[in-house]
């Protein structure tokens, strides 16, 4: 577990900075993420920084917690919560400036020190409603 906790403490300062030398590192290029807005998986390093994109795109200030965090064998399970202000355009929803405050929860498979696959499921329908695009 301390490796898994120590390999995800770098994850997430991958994904809170969109730093690709550690994208490189920590994803292999065969990779897969599963996105549910997405209907063709996203694939290696370079998939993984457009959904970092696409988020700071629409939340240029967002930030990623862990919440909890279970291993067993090569799957990792994470659920995280993502903080941001909404200042940008994000699925056609032009910026509000309110902030967000969102869960993810997320499914990760490992081989050789690096995310091999990810089911990603972020709590679209919370997000959508924080910034005014659903009627809460």
């Amino acid at each position: 577990m301390g490796a898994t906790k120590e390999f995800f403490n770098q994850f997430l300062q991958f994904i809170n900075t969109a730093d690709e030398n550690l994208a490189q590192q920590l994803i292999s290029p065969a990779a897969k993420f599963y996105v549910p807005f997405q209907a063709d998986p996203l694939q290696g390093p370079k998939g993984y920084l457009t959904i970092i994109r696409m988020m700071r795109s629409g939340f240029p200030d967002i930030q990623w917690n862990i919440e909890d965090m279970i291993t067993e064998n090569d799957k990792v399970a994470v659920r995280f919560t993502m903080k941001g202000t909404h200042k940008g355009t994000f699925f056609g929803v032009p910026a509000t400036g309110k902030p967000i405050a969102v869960s993810a929860m997320n499914i990760y498979r490992l081989s050789d020190n690096q995310i091999i696959e990810e089911i990603g499921q972020p709590d679209l329908l919370a997000l959508m409603t924080q910034i005014g695009a659903i009627p809460q």
